[in-house]
């Protein structure tokens, strides 16, 4: 006769039959991966747990300190200075190599500065900044994901094509060497905490779990942009390597905000942006992709020539893509308005003057040299120059000159210059107003992410062909 057992003692050994005689990689497989995510780098910061919840902070001593609240800043050892905020307030400083671990209970998070983190931050003294890490599950991570780079009040089938690219991006980034795998902000794609989670974005994460893009057999770099200007981008006339499924496709995105955009620039600012050349007289287009996209440009100034690719034009400009083309307009320098300087009227200097009451002088811009004067002594102008003065005179003076014109090139012309764009972001992968057109126009997830990227599968992280227990070994949480 056998004694009946408990339901939690079934289960228990259930699942211990399972984990015996499952294949190891089923087990992992079946576990949550861990992001690692790079939030901040600054030079002090602050953290506080959510209304009445503690954080809980290991790695100072033993055991789990209890606060409300502390602040961090780099002493001047190279040190973490800390200041708790528990029942009193407590000064430590942690080691150069020592590693803060910050968790809560709380259903709402970590606010780190003025976000909210899930999951665990992890404080460190990288070189002389301070970097925090943020440690959560990869689910958690792409409802915050997808609500960052996608409005919520998109069609779902965008938000889920979105969740499934973001999810796909993130799995080939793990692993890394280092403290985190990816960093939160457009660099690699844009991860702002609590405060992006949404109710759609949550259900676009949930209904998509575990999928992913692959070609072969293996993870796909799932690259993506805001908006292409009516053709994306074939990866290799971007970067270093053309791969099968990043080609170039027919955009959707004719509703895009960036569709057409143009930003103007002033002789001054480019005398800042080319200051190696003397700044800015023209520029010529030398190599182009087959979408037009620029890839290199010659930038001529007074005193070079500057040869330049079009990502390294784009950043130095502040473009919103390389899809662009140049007018360039002359001109001439302003005349000087003298109505708006602080001094009234002027004075042509021929004479010696007196000027009673004057304490000091101040030279600025001027084309004299200019020492202190004590009480009554006499200040002697050379003849000829003209001076601009107060009247009536006032205990303290400042004497100033119009400042010199900026330099000019042989003609005497300065030059402006008028860049005009289509889309935004490098164009590669799928264009996220582009998906957002499809939704529109019905087609589901599947269909949008197979437009965007050829000769993929859409299938289960589980079904990957190279999975193995060391390949899962740096994607779970242990």
């Amino acid at each position: 006769m056998l004694w009946p057992l408990p339901r939690w003692t079934l289960s228990f050994w259930g699942g211990m039959v399972l984990t015996f005689v499952s294949p190891p990689t089923h087990v992992i497989a079946a576990s949550q991966p861990l992001m690692r995510v790079l939030v901040l780098e600054a030079s002090r910061l602050r953290m506080r747990a959510d209304g009445r919840n503690l954080l809980f902070l290991s790695g100072i001593g033993y055991g789990a300190e209890k606060v409300r609240a502390f602040d961090a800043v780099k002493n001047k050892d190279g040190k973490i200075q800390l200041l708790l905020e528990g029942s009193s307030l407590q000064k430590i400083i942690l080691g150069r190599n020592s590693e803060l671990r910050v968790k809560s209970y709380g259903q709402r998070g970590i606010w780190l500065g003025k976000r909210r983190y899930r999951g665990e931050l992890r404080l460190r003294l990288n070189k002389n900044t301070l970097q925090v890490v943020n440690h959560l599950d990869l689910e958690e991570y792409l409802a915050s994901v997808v609500g960052a780079e996608m409005p919520k009040s998109w069609p779902m089938a965008a938000l889920k094509a979105q969740a499934v690219a973001a999810r796909t991006y993130a799995l080939k980034k793990i692993g890394k060497s280092g403290p985190y795998d990816i960093k939160s902000s457009a660099l690699n794609q844009v991860y702002l905490g609590v405060e992006s989670e949404t109710s759609t974005t949550k259900r676009a994460v949930r209904s998509t779990r575990s999928l992913v893009l692959v070609h072969e057999g293996k993870l796909i770099s799932a690259v993506f942009h805001s908006s292409s200007g009516g053709v994306t981008e074939a990866s290799g006339d971007v970067w270093k390597y053309q791969l099968p499924y990043l080609v170039s496709v027919k955009d959707h995105d004719s509703h895009s905000p960036a569709i057409k955009w143009n930003l103007r620039f002033e002789p001054k600012k480019l005398r800042v942006i080319f200051k190696e050349i003397g700044g800015f007289k023209s520029i010529k287009t030398l190599r182009v992709s087959p979408t037009g996209r620029l890839r290199e440009a010659s930038v001529v100034g007074p005193s070079g020539e500057l040869i330049i690719t079009g990502q390294e034009l784009r950043q130095r400009l502040g473009l919103k893509s390389t899809l662009v083309s140049f007018e360039i307009i002359p001109v001439k320098p302003s005349p000087i308005n003298y109505s708006d300087s602080p001094f009234i009227g002027f004075y042509q200097s021929n004479v010696s003057e007196t000027i009673d009451n004057a304490k000091s002088f101040e030279k600025e811009n001027a084309l004299f040299f200019m020492k202190s004067w004590r009480n009554d002594d006499l200040l002697r102008l050379n003849p000829g120059i003209r001076v601009p003065i107060l009247s009536p005179p006032l205990p303290h003076l400042v004497l100033k000159l119009p400042p010199p014109l900026p330099p000019v090139d042989e003609s005497g012309k300065q030059f402006s210059l008028i860049v005009r764009g289509l889309g935004a972001g490098h164009g590669v992968g799928m264009s996220q107003w582009g998906a957002n057109g499809l939704a529109k126009k019905g087609l589901d997830f599947r269909e949008i992410l197979s437009y965007y990227y050829k000769n993929v599968d859409i299938i289960s992280l589980r079904r990957l062909k190279n999975l193995s227990f060391g390949f899962f070994k740096n994607l779970v949480s242990t």
